[in-house]
């Protein structure tokens, strides 16, 4: 049986996601981030948490593709972690704000030298002819930064995600989860912890 012993979500959220990456195989911060457009239509993908704190989750992407057309629009946003081995699920949902020009820059300074290129070289979730056109813009832009430290695309930067709930879902035997839910309406609020039926 879980019952959280804080009131910090955060807090909380720190200790499930060291138990994960003690537990889980592989990319134990992948999540998955769900966006809508202007119409309310959803669409769903994996992505990987690059920080978190008391401010909220980020996460990085190319904001010409559908994801960041659907983030200018609509700037809402809700992620969804599992960890299996734990038998755990994180549920975050928040309005959404980009990082700083400065917080981006120094992240992707931190990519790998092949995923800089590749984020000017990707015309993300637009159509492709095949993959010899996209190995065709990777070659281009290694030519073109060759001898240089390679920028930041204009278009690719951090989104954060401010949460105003963040429940907390434990396994239980026969479908008896545990479930909490941390809520605020605003961000300056205080939290507010309820259980919820599984």
């Amino acid at each position: 049986m879980f019952e959280p012993k804080t009131k910090d979500p955060f807090a909380l959220f720190a200790a499930w996601f060291a138990d994960a990456e003690a537990s889980e195989s592989k990319d134990p911060n992948a999540m998955t981030v769900a966006t809508a457009d202007a119409a309310g239509r959803p669409s769903a993908r994996i992505l990987l948490l690059k920080e978190v704190d008391e401010r909220g989750f980020v996460f990085y992407t190319n904001f010409e593709s559908r994801k960041g057309a659907e983030l200018t629009v609509n700037p809402f946003a809700a992620l969804c972690f599992h960890w299996k081995a734990s038998g755990r699920q994180v549920r975050v949902e928040g309005p959404t704000l980009r990082v700083s020009d400065a917080d981006a820059d120094e992240y992707f300074r931190s990519r790998a030298r092949l995923s800089q290129i590749g984020a000017w070289a990707s015309q993300q979730s637009r159509p492709l002819a095949d993959r010899d056109a996209l190995m065709a813009m990777v070659s281009r832009y290694e030519a073109e930064y060759a001898d240089r430290e390679i920028p930041r695309p204009p278009y690719w930067t951090g989104t954060r995600v401010v949460p105003l709930h963040i429940e907390f879902w434990q396994d239980g035997d026969f479908r008896l989860h545990d479930r909490f839910v941390f809520s605020r309406a605003r961000e300056s609020d205080a939290w507010t912890v309820t259980r919820l039926s599984p």
